[in-house]
């Protein structure tokens, strides 16, 4: 999925062209409609005291800001391919740690920037802690990474898969 290596993001294809395509729509027809959204509130009156007016300029300001992050992450993205199905992780990669060896205490997780968050499985920036003490690792071996407390934790790969979603 992505890759940060100094000021560049590695993106497939797929995430690039989804990316591409929500910054089109955010600078586009969802900016036309939060205007219209913002111009209806004006006309309610008294500014102060209206609560829609002031929800949908925050929106609007939530909108921009989405779309500065957009456009900055997409200007310095590399599209490339997906990472090798070879047991090695990686950014873009489901993997599956068990804590301090235990293998019924395990977390399975996406490695991947946060553009690529979702419901369906949790997801931990390559940046992180965590991200960066498995990183590179393979399946089978231990990885250790820095806790909030400075203490640090180990974790042994149980698997490392190209994620699919």
């Amino acid at each position: 999925m992505t890759q940060t290596s100094e000021n560049v993001t590695w993106l497939t294809q797929e995430a690039y062209n989804q990316l591409r395509a929500e910054l089109e729509h955010l600078s586009g027809p969802a900016r036309t409609e939060i205007a219209a959204k913002i111009a209806a509130a004006r006309e309610e009156g008294d500014l102060r005291e209206n609560g829609g007016y002031h929800a949908a300029k925050e929106e609007q300001g939530k909108q921009e800001l989405r779309i500065r992050q957009l456009t900055q992450l997409l200007e310095t993205a590399k599209v490339g391919e997906a990472p090798a199905a070879d047991g090695v992780v990686a950014p873009g990669m489901v993997v599956t740690i068990a804590f301090d060896g235990d293998e019924d205490d395990t977390l399975t997780f996406l490695l991947a920037s946060r553009e690529y968050a979702s419901e369906e499985i949790e997801t931990y920036s390559p940046q992180s802690p965590l991200g960066t003490g498995v990183n590179g690792k393979r399946i089978g071996e231990d990885a250790q990474y820095e806790l909030p407390n400075g203490k640090l934790a180990s974790v042994k790969i149980l698997e490392a898969k190209p994620y699919q979603g």
